[in-house]
């Protein structure tokens, strides 16, 4: 008797890099298929991919237009989506493969960062019930007033896999990464970094937020929101995983849970009247150049100039630099650095933003700001600065 439960996987770049790799996915998802599962396969492109195709972009033009980079972009996920459902075909598994449109994910019309407005996966349900394993390209959607293809912004498969989980009422969503599960710090870093086995959804949030590589923020708030069963497993290692919970059970308060960074901040200056007037000259000044809103860490008023704090991909910052060049009332004051976050479980204690500061300074580390929220405290570092400063506060992890 079949199980007519339907599981969601995601699939990053590097579990697709080769078409051997996508091979050995495509037999994974077989079995599931094989014992009676509706598989629903969400793909990222394959390897580095989008870095390619950004950086193509880039050497066409300074500045490429956001709607034919949402086109170019879109062809990665369509690569991986194409192969993958010929890779099943060929073990004898029906399969089919739809692009974001063809699924039913609408958004709004932002081009490069555009968010999911709703999902109508007729043509999913469709073919799921007919027994196929549906293979979906992950980061893109349509929007439906204009027609016109977007991508949901980096991260943006992760997205993609959570919200079609939560409109098909799917048992579970499984992100399916190279790493295993969730760690206390990226272990490129960190090598002794400990895997999380369980961690609830404001913490992942957070930890996503401030430069954790796991998921893009964006989808743990979808799937908090829409109640999706979220399971993040090491591709190959089945016992390797990491639930999502929707709150720590037991845990202690104001415990160090995990040390995250972003390796790049960019600052901003733009002479303005007040705050207000600095936000709009800033997103006149990114419409001008075909940029999309960045990540915004930090801002403030003071003495005619607003400040701004932002992250984004390599690309985008280099793309930011390069306008301000050019512009008379925005400039870069100052070169780049770092954040160093750590998350909590619950509330950060209050004496976390001095303990922090104390450990990195008996490092020789000096940190020029600090940003506080519920669940993290973040620090800006020199960039020089930001490994030594990941392993120096990773010694006030909690250790269970």
């Amino acid at each position: 008797m079949r199980n007519h439960s339907i599981i969601v996987q995601k699939y990053g770049g590097v579990c697709l890099e080769t078409p051997a790799k996508i091979r050995s996915v495509a037999r994974s998802l077989a079995d599931l298929h094989g014992r009676g599962h509706r598989v629903v396969a969400i793909v990222s492109a394959m390897g580095k991919t989008t870095d390619q195709l950004i950086q193509m972009a880039y050497q066409v033009s300074p500045a490429p237009n956001r709607r034919e980079l949402d086109m170019l972009l879109t062809t990665g996920e369509r690569i991986s989506m194409s192969l993958m459902s010929m890779a099943l075909a060929d073990l004898g598994v029906p399969a089919i493969s739809f692009t974001g449109s063809q699924a039913g994910v609408m958004t709004d019309d932002s081009h490069s960062s555009a968010r999911i407005l709703d999902v109508r996966p007729i043509r999913v349900r469709e073919e799921l019930d007919r027994g196929r394993v549906v293979v979906l390209a992950g980061f893109q959607g349509v929007n439906p007033a204009t027609r016109e293809i977007t991508t949901l912004g980096r991260g943006g498969s992760d997205t993609t896999a959570v919200a079609m989980a939560a409109a098909l009422k799917a048992e579970r969503c499984e992100i399916i990464k190279e790493v295993d599960g969730i760690c206390s710090a990226d272990p490129r870093i960190v090598p002794d970094a400990k895997s999380l086995r369980q961690v609830d959804f404001a913490s992942l949030s957070e930890m996503c937020f401030w430069g954790a590589k796991v998921l893009h923020f964006r989808s743990i708030e979808l799937a908090q929101s829409q109640d999706v069963p979220l399971v993040i497993k090491q591709w190959g290692g089945v016992e390797h995983s990491t639930q999502v919970v929707k709150e720590g059970a037991g845990m202690e308060n104001g415990k160090a849970l995990a040390v995250n960074s972003i390796a790049r901040i960019e600052h901003v200056e733009i002479d303005s009247r007040d705050l207000s007037h600095g936000f709009e000259k800033f997103a006149q000044h990114l419409k001008q150049n075909s940029l999309s809103w960045p990540q915004l860490l930090d801002s403030g008023f003071a003495a005619g100039k607003t400040s701004m704090t932002v992250a984004c991909d390599s690309e985008w910052l280099d793309a930011l630099s390069r306008t301000l060049e050019q512009s008379q009332d925005l400039r870069k004051p100052r070169e780049a650095s770092s954040s160093v976050s750590l998350t909590c479980f619950g509330a950060v204690s209050p004496e976390l933003p001095l303990t922090a500061l104390q450990v990195l300074a008996h490092h020789g580390i000096v940190p020029d700001k600090y940003v506080m929220s519920p669940n993290s405290v973040s620090l800006f570092v020199p960039v020089e600065n930001r490994e030594a400063a990941v392993k120096a506060l990773h010694s006030l992890v909690q250790q269970t």
